[in-house]
């Protein structure tokens, strides 16, 4: 998988996750709401990232970027999603 799809993947897992309640799927709108976590989820699944750092992560965002409470175990469950996904593809890239 070249990055512009990793990329494209990444945007469409996130929107389906949509924790601020705003992406609309028929629509596709709005697209990027979700794009200022593309690179640094990117950047924490290349270096290796298990669940509970992206989880981490992702909580902070929810919370310091996006002004949201989560709520216990709100980002566990994509975390570990996103972690499956980019090792899939990573062992789908070096045996091609």
């Amino acid at each position: 998988m070249n990055p512009v799809e990793r990329q494209e993947e990444l945007r469409y897992f996130l929107n389906q996750w949509d924790p601020i309640g705003v992406y609309d799927e028929e629509l596709d709108f709005p697209p990027d709401e979700y794009d200022c976590l593309i690179g640094p989820v990117l950047a924490r699944l290349s270096r290796g990232a298990g669940p509970a750092e992206l989880s981490e992560y992702l909580w902070y965002e929810l919370e310091d970027h996006f002004g949201l409470e989560p709520v216990p175990g709100q980002t566990d469950g994509i975390a570990a999603k996103l972690v499956l996904w980019y090792r899939h593809g990573v062992e789908r890239t070096e045996t091609a």
